[in-house]
């Protein structure tokens, strides 16, 4: 068995947006007992991640982490024609994942106890985002 679901979730700018429970609908919605759910986002400059989902304290790290590590506006890039966040959001996304492959077990994602799955955008400013859902097993 294999079916496709697609998200398309609206960011308000920069930051983690937890999208576990779409995820999980999708995946129950076909009773699969065993399998695999291949999450892909359609873009340059948002990724995903597999996150600590108990302490928001995590991903604001997260973020302090990868302003220091790409910040915008340095003078480094000459891609800059969507302005000064534009290549640091395409190196974010090259840095963390585009896609995730979650296990499927007994029709649930076999996430770990303090694991969620995160949209991560990258831009400073609102983008609608498309994730594409591919899900198969038995």
């Amino acid at each position: 068995m294999m079916e496709q679901h697609r998200l398309t979730l609206q960011t308000r700018g920069r930051g983690t947006y937890d999208i576990t429970r779409q995820v999980r609908d999708c995946v129950r919605g076909t009773g699969l007992r065993i399998g695999l759910c291949h999450i892909f986002v359609q873009h340059t400059s948002a990724s995903l991640v597999l996150c600590e989902n108990a302490d928001p304290t995590v991903r604001r790290d997260l973020e302090a982490f990868m302003s220091r590590l790409v910040p915008d506006g340095d003078r480094l890039f000459d891609h800059t024609d969507e302005g000064p966040d534009d290549m640091p959001a395409h190196l974010r996304a090259i840095l963390t994942n585009m896609d995730l492959t979650v296990p499927v077990r007994d029709g649930d994602c076999l996430l770990g106890t303090w694991q969620g799955i995160y949209l991560y955008e990258h831009r400073a400013h609102p983008h609608q985002r498309r994730i594409t859902l591919t899900i198969n097993g038995d």
